[in-house]
């Protein structure tokens, strides 16, 4: 088991915490940034569905 952080994980805790997404922590372009874009999109998008 890994204890490294996931970027997709981090990305859908933020936007449950309403971080925005400009707040990504990890290098444009970089695989990390990717994923955690896609991992609050995917929570934020949900957020704004039930809204």
């Amino acid at each position: 088991m890994t204890t490294d952080p996931d970027p997709f994980e981090q990305g859908q805790r933020a936007a449950r915490e309403g971080i925005p997404a400009q707040a990504n922590p990890y290098q444009d372009g970089s695989e990390q940034h990717a994923l955690w874009a896609a991992g609050h999109e995917q929570v934020a998008g949900t957020i704004e569905a039930n809204e």
